[in-house]
C-alpha cells in the first residue's frame, strides 16, 4: 500500500534530553516511559554517602550549558571519567549526570536533575496528546551537536566524534538524503533563518543546489499556502539569540519558550496548508545536551555506518549510540496520544535514531538504497501513519508559551562550540579559511552579535558567487571557492540595530 505521505518535514533542535524535555508528559500519559520524581544519581558514584539529587519538574530558564563532549558524555553514562585505558563494554548506568556537571560548575548538578512540567511547554504537551511520542530515540552517538547532526541526514559523521577543521573546509562528502531524493525524481528544500549548518555537507555546496535553499521569513508560509512544499523539508532555526531575534533552537541559554513559539509557527503554516493531509512532520534534538536521561543508552549489535573509526585520543568504533532524545511525530495520519516504543525491526538490534530518518525517507518515497550501515539497520516510523483516512480534528492553532527569561539576549555573550562552528563554516564559505586567523582566533574573541553578523555576511557572498558562477557557465557541480583573499571593508555606520538589518537582508531569494 502507498503511503499517504507526500512530504516530510524535518525539524532538529538543540542539546535536550528526553526527561528534561518529556518526561513529566507521563503524568499525561503513563505509557510514555518517563519520570515519576523517584529517578536519582548521586553526587558521586564512589561515595554512597554522597547527597543523592532526586529528579524534578522545576526546569526554566537555563543559563550555564552543561557537559557534553565525548568524555562528559561517557561519564554520565557509565558514571566513571573517560581514559585511554577505559574498559570497553561497560554495562550503561546513567548515574554519571549530577556528578559530572559538578565538576563543570558547582550547582549544576541541580540543573541537569530537573525537567520540564507539561504546562512549562504547552505547544509539546498539544503535540504529545494530539500525535506521537517516541519515547526511545537515542542521539546517533555519544558526543555533542555537529556529528549528530550529519546523522540526520546521511546517516553517518564520516568518522567525526568531534569538530574536524579540515573536514569542515572539505566539507563532509558522504552522500545524503537530500541526494537520494533527487535521484529519486523528488525534491527537496532547506528553508534556514540564519545561514544553513546542512552546508557542513560538501555536495549541497554545489551550483546546482542553491536554489534549494529557501529564507524562511520570506518563503516558508508562502510556500505553505501555496502548496508548494517539496518532498523532503528540513528547517533551520536561529543558532544565535540577539536582540529582536532570539535564538529559538533550545540550546542553553536560549529560552525554550522561544523554541516553543518556533514549532508553534512552523506546525500552524502545515496545518492551514492544501498539503496538510500528505504530510509528516518530525521533531528531534540532536543530543542532550548534558540532561539527566533514566534510560540506557544501547551499546550491543550497533553497526558502525561505514568501516570509519574516530580519531585518537577516543578510536571510538560508533558501536554504541547516545542519550535518549526528545522526538515528537506529527501528522493527520497518526492517532491521538500515540507512543512509539523500540521498534520491532529491521534487525533484533535495531534502534530509533537520528539515521531512522534517511531510513524512513526512503521507505515512504521509494528510494532504490540505503546510505550507511546504520540507516539499513535503524528503526523506521513510517507505520505511525497507520489510519485508514486522515483526521479532521486536528488542532488549527496551538497554545502560546509563556516567556522564561526575563530579560533580553546578551549580545556580549561569548560563542558557544556549535556557534563557532558556524562561524568557521562561514569562513570557509567566504574565504576566511586561507588566513591566519582561521579557525581559533576568527572566533577566540568573537561575540554572539559578531558572529551572527559574520556568518550572515559570509552566506550572502557565497549566495552572491554562486550566482555570478551560474552566469558564468560553470558547471552545475562546481562548488564555489574563492581565490583571491577578501578586502576588508571599513565598517559602516547605520542607525538601524543589528537585528532589523539582519531581519531586512534578504538573501538568497530562491
Amino acid at each position: 500500500m502507498a503511503s499517504p505521505i507526500k512530504t516530510v518535514v524535518v525539524l532538529v533542535q538543540e542539546n535536550r534530553s528526553f526527561d528534561h524535555m518529556l518526561g513529566w508528559m507521563k503524568s499525561m500519559n503513563p505509557e510514555i516511559d518517563g519520570v515519576t520524581g523517584k529517578e536519582s544519581n548521586l553526587l558521586s558514584t564512589t561515595n554512597h554517602h554522597s547527597q543523592r539529587l532526586y529528579h524534578t519538574n522545576k526546569a526554566g530558564f537555563i543559563q550555564p550549558d552543561p557537559g557534553h563532549s565525548f568524555e562528559a558524555t561517557y561519564e554520565q553514562i557509565f558514571g566513571v571519567e573517560w581514559s585511554e585505558s577505559s574498559t570497553p563494554g561497560l554495562t550503561p548506568t546513567m548515574d554519571g549526570f549530577a556528578q559530572q556537571a559538578e565538576k563543570v560548575q558547582p550547582g549544576l548538578s541541580e540543573v541537569v536533575m530537573t525537567g520540564f512540567d507539561p504546562d512549562s511547554l504547552p505547544v509539546y504537551k498539544e503535540l504529545v496528546s494530539e500525535f506521537a511520542v517516541c519515547d526511545r530515540w537515542f542521539s546517533s552517538i555519544p558526543t555533542l551537536t555537529q556529528p549528530n547532526r550529519l546523522y540526520v541526514h546521511s546517516a553517518t559523521s564520516y568518522g567525526a566524534t568531534i569538530n574536524d577543521t579540515e573536514m569542515m573546509i572539505k566539507g563532509y562528502p558522504q552522500k545524503t538524503i537530500f541526494e537520494s531524493v533527487e535521484d529519486g525524481g523528488h525534491s527537496f528544500g532547506i528553508y534556514y533563518q540564519l545561514p544553513p549548518s546542512t552546508l557542513f555537507y560538501r555536495n549541497l555546496r554545489k551550483l546546482k543546489y542553491i536554489d534549494n535553499f529557501h529564507q524562511f521569513d520570506l518563503h516558508f508560509k508562502r510556500h505553505c499556502k501555496e502548496g508548494k512544499l517539496p518532498n523532503y523539508v528540513v528547517v533551520e532555526q536561529r543558532y544565535f539569540g540577539i536582540k529582536g531575534l532570539p535564538g529559538n533552537d533550545d540550546h542553553p541559554s536560549h529560552d525554550v519558550s522561544d523554541g516553543q513559539k518556533f514549532v508553534k509557527e512552523v506546525y500552524e503554516a502545515l496545518r492551514s496548508s492544501p498539503q496538510w493531509n500528505e504530510i509528516l512532520f518530525v521533531i528531534v534534538y540532536d543530543e542532550h545536551g548534558g540532561f539527566y536521561d533514566h534510560v540506557p543508552t544501547p551499546n550491543v549489535g550497533i553497526p558502525n555506518p561505514d568501516g570509519l573509526i574516530g580519531p585518537s585520543p577516543y578510536n571510538f568504533q560508533f558501536d554504541r549510540l547516545g542519550v535518549r532524545v526528545p522526538a515528537i511525530l506529527v501528522s493527520p495520519w497518526i492517532e491521538r496520544g500515540t507512543v512509539l516504543h523500540k521498534p520491532t525491526g529491521p534487525y533484533p538490534t535495531s534502534e530509533f535514531e537520528h539515521s531512522s530518518i534517511p531510513a524512513t525517507v526512503k521507505k515512504i518515497f521509494g528510494l532504490k538504497s540505503h546510505l550507511t550501515k546504520r540507516d539499513e539497520w535503524a528503526g523506521t516510523f513510517e507505520g505511525v501513519a497507520r489510519r485508514t483516512t486522515p483526521r479532521t480534528d486536528c488542532p488549527v492553532t496551538l497554545p502560546d508559551p509563556m516567556k522564561m527569561r526575563e530579560f533580553e539576549p546578551d549580545e556580549n555573550e561569548k560563542l558557544s562550540e556549535f556557534q563557532q562552528e558556524l562561524v568557521q563554516l562561514g569562513a570557509v564559505l567566504n574565504g576566511d579559511h586561507k588566513r591566519d586567523m582561521f579557525p581559533s582566533k576568527l572566533v577566540e574573541n568573537m561575540t554572539v552579535t559578531e558572529g551572527a553578523k559574520y556568518l550572515e555576511d559570509a552566506y550572502k557572498k557565497f549566495c552572491e558567487d554562486c550566482e555570478q558562477a551560474k552566469r558564468d557557465g560553470k558547471d552545475e557541480s562546481h562548488i564555489v571557492c574563492l581565490e583571491e583573499e577578501p578586502t576588508p571593508e571599513s565598517p559602516k555606520k547605520s542607525s538601524r540595530s543589528f537585528s532589523q538589518k539582519l531581519f531586512s537582508c534578504l538573501v538568497c531569494e530562491h
